[in-house]
């Protein structure tokens, strides 16, 4: 059972460290896709990723129409804070890939509109505030599919 973790620009290398841990815990893919908000070389990225890092199954994307090139053919769901399923109505499988946005914005507007029937969201119950921090939601999305799949 593996599942792929898209994270579409990630800006903040610490949290990018994090899912990669979480990443290769879970038996997932790790899929970067550029431009980054920092250098894969970052001391922190490497830091919240302990030396786990080089075990990891990562994948680089120069931008998104490449990403999309070379995984045309994949099932793919979409996380973000539009979305009106929730993710535990996600319909997990092997090799499903989980999509995210960047930190400060989410998904771009164009993934969102393109693929509305494929957006979930986590639901938070405070309207003071608007998202939760990318790792802690990958982690959510991640481990609730593996419990459903076991």
């Amino acid at each position: 059972m593996a599942y792929n973790i898209v994270l579409i620009e990630p800006e903040i290398p610490t949290n990018t460290g994090n899912i990669g841990r979480l990443s290769l815990a879970s038996g997932s893919n790790l899929h970067l896709v550029k431009p980054f908000g920092f250098e894969i070389t970052d001391a922190r990225l490497k830091r919240a990723g302990l030396d786990y890092w080089q075990h990891l199954s990562v994948h680089i994307y120069e931008n998104i129409e490449e990403f999309y090139e070379k995984n045309s053919t994949k099932k793919m769901v979409y996380l973000s804070s539009h979305g009106t399923k929730t993710y535990d109505e996600i319909p997990y499988e092997d090799d499903l890939y989980l999509v995210f946005g960047k930190e400060s914005v989410g998904l771009p507007k164009e993934i969102t509109e393109k693929f509305p029937d494929q957006l979930y969201t986590i639901p938070m119950f405070s309207e003071h505030i608007r998202s939760l921090n990318l790792a802690n939601a990958v982690s959510i999305v991640v481990f609730e599919g593996i419990r459903r799949l076991k």
